[in-house]
C-alpha cells in the first residue's frame, strides 16, 4: 500500500491549505462541460466489498476514501481554468458525511436508485434537462485517468454523441454524451467483461456517432492495488515538479 508520509505529501500538495479537502474551483457555474464523479462514502464494510477478504474492512474503506481524493484531486487545473464544473454523485453516507470529507464548496448529489444503467441514465438526463450540453460521467476506481484524459474526452463530445474510455477489463471507465441516448444504459451485462462492447454495438446500431480514449486500468481486485500505488506515486512526483 502508498506509504503514509508519500500520501500525506501527495494530499498536501493537491489539497493545498485545507486538510482533508479539497482546493475548490472558482471556475464560472454555467460551464456547459459537466463532469460527474459517482462514488460512495467510504464506510467500513460497505465499500471496495472484493478486496475486503485481503485488505480487512477499515483499510478497504480507506483505499476507496484515497482513490476518490486522488479523481478529485486531478480535476483541479481543469476546474481552476474554468474548463468543467465537477459534481460528485455519491451512495451511502450522508451530504453532511460528503462535507466533513471533501469539502462544502463542492456540488454533491445522491446517486438515484437502480442498477448501474439507470442511475447513469437517470443522472444524464437531469443534467441535460438543466441546460447543460456535455456530461461525463467517471467513478472513483480508475487511477490512471488523467487531466487530459478528461479534457480529450469533452472535446470529442464537440463532435460526437457517445465518449466511451474502455477499461482493460472489458468494462469502461468514463462515458460521455452530449444529447441524451438512454438506449446505451439499457439491457447492458454490467458487471462483465463485456460492457464497453456492447454499448459500442448498441451505439452502432443507433447510428450515434463514438469517440473512444486510450484504454485503462481499474482497481478492483487485490491484485490490481500496484496500479493505484504507481498512479499516486506519479501524481505526487507531477505536484512536486511543477512548484520548481
Amino acid at each position: 500500500m502508498e506509504k503514509p508520509a508519500l500520501r500525506e505529501s501527495m494530499r498536501s500538495l493537491i489539497f493545498p491549505n485545507s486538510g482533508a479537502k479539497p482546493v475548490t474551483s472558482h471556475s464560472p457555474s454555467h460551464s456547459q462541460n459537466c463532469l460527474i464523479v459517482f462514488t460512495r462514502y467510504p464506510e467500513a464494510g460497505k465499500t471496495k466489498t472484493r478486496l475486503i477478504p485481503y485488505l480487512g474492512a477499515e483499510k478497504a474503506a480507506d483505499l476507496q476514501r484515497q482513490m476518490t481524493e486522488h479523481i478529485v484531486g486531478i480535476t483541479r487545473p481543469l476546474r481552476v481554468k474554468g474548463r468543467l464544473s465537477l459534481e460528485i454523485h455519491f451512495a451511502g453516507g450522508s451530504v453532511e458525511q460528503m462535507h466533513n470529507w471533501l469539502g462544502t464548496e463542492l456540488t454533491y448529489q445522491r446517486q438515484p436508485h437502480g442498477d448501474l444503467g439507470q442511475r447513469l441514465q437517470q443522472t444524464f438526463e437531469q443534467r441535460f434537462q438543466a441546460g447543460l450540453q456535455r456530461v461525463v460521467v467517471i467513478g472513483a476506481d480508475c487511477p490512471e485517468i488523467s487531466a487530459h484524459h478528461l479534457e480529450q474526452a469533452f472535446h470529442q463530445l464537440q463532435t460526437h454523441d457517445v465518449v466511451l474510455g474502455p477499461a482493460q477489463d472489458g468494462g469502461y471507465y468514463l462515458v460521455g454524451l452530449s444529447r441524451i441516448c438512454a438506449p446505451v444504459f439499457q439491457g447492458i451485462p454490467w458487471g462483465t467483461e463485456h460492457v464497453f462492447a456492447h454499448t459500442q454495438a448498441i451505439a452502432t446500431r443507433l447510428g450515434l456517432s463514438l469517440a473512444t480514449l486510450a484504454t485503462l486500468r481499474d482497481v478492483d481486485r487485490p491484485e490490481d492495488i500496484p496500479i493505484f500505488e504507481r498512479a499516486t506515486a506519479r501524481t505526487a512526483n507531477t505536484a512536486v515538479a511543477s512548484h520548481y
